[in-house]
């Protein structure tokens, strides 16, 4: 049996206490505006400050990884404390830190490491890691059986979030300009879904109350559900009443509420709600 290190990125939003619970190395994005990169470490950039800010910063935020250099050093680093790295990143189709993170571990022996793209985001891709983590401390750490319970969850996998509007999507270039515009024209809130590193328009609704609606009732028809957590971008009120609503028939007894990182925030905009899941195996 391996002595088994993780390293991710930060738009895992894995609570402190399990990071620190499970030593998982979290090397941080970047959100750049005004001239200045700023590492997505809670350091800083303050997760609230920023949400109160983001609306009136022109041009708009963008993000980018880690370079491969400050992969390299976190890979390293776990590598130095285990037998076996693990890393695990946000879906390659939404970002180029799965990229950097292969570049950063170059100079790792194969043998020695596996790289793992989630698929997902946020906590679709924090509960992959806290569950390779958990396998590999029941099974001893067991290579084969951490990876196959990671994959395992990467395929159960589901995201979905609703959104205030559609604008913070069109500044980062994921929406048009003209559907941004009839959307605010319509007061359209959208309900989009993260699955298998592919987002997906599911729903338009005209309150964000009724968006709410929507998401418990996704949350029904995905059910049963073995982990869940509700997510917000500065919106811990709406994430506090979707969680009362889910959590005497629906979520499981361990749910998370969780805030977004700023990384994720800017694409979507502040007050968004969501919910990231892994649902049974069936």
């Amino acid at each position: 049996m391996a002595k088994i290190r993780f390293v991710t990125d930060s738009t895992c939003d894995i609570p402190a206490d399990l990071i620190q619970k499970y030593n998982i190395s979290v090397v941080p994005v970047f959100i750049n505006y005004n001239d200045k990169s700023y590492a997505d470490d809670g350091v800083e950039l303050v997760r609230e400050t920023y949400y109160n800010q983001i609306g009136n910063i022109h041009p708009h935020p963008s993000t980018s990884a880690m370079s491969p250099g400050m992969a390299e050093k976190a890979i390293l680093e776990a590598d130095k404390d285990a037998d076996y790295v693990i890393i695990a990143t946000v879906a390659s189709t939404l970002s180029g830190v799965n990229n950097a993170m292969r570049l950063g571990a170059q100079n790792l022996p194969e043998e020695r490491y596996t790289l793992i793209d989630s698929k997902s985001v946020s906590m679709g891709l924090g509960f992959q890691v806290l569950i390779g983590a958990e396998t590999a401390e029941k099974t001893g750490g067991d290579v084969q059986a951490t990876l196959a319970a990671m994959r395992s969850a990467s395929e159960r996998s589901l995201i979905y979030c609703a959104l205030h509007t559609l604008e913070y999507l069109r500044r980062s270039g994921r929406v048009s300009w003209a559907q941004a515009n009839i959307g605010a024209l319509l007061q359209i809130k959208p309900i989009i879904e993260v699955r298998q590193g592919v987002v997906n328009n599911v729903g338009r609704v005209r309150t964000f109350k009724r968006a709410l609606e929507d998401l418990y009732r996704l949350c029904k028809e995905a059910s049963p559900i073995e982990r869940l957590a509700i997510l917000h971008a500065n919106n811990p009120t709406d994430a506090k009443e979707l969680y009362e609503s889910l959590k005497s028939e629906i979520a499981p007894p361990d749910t998370l509420i969780v805030g977004i990182t700023p990384a994720i925030g800017t694409n979507i905009g502040p007050g968004g709600v969501g919910v990231a899941m892994i649902q049974k195996a069936k």
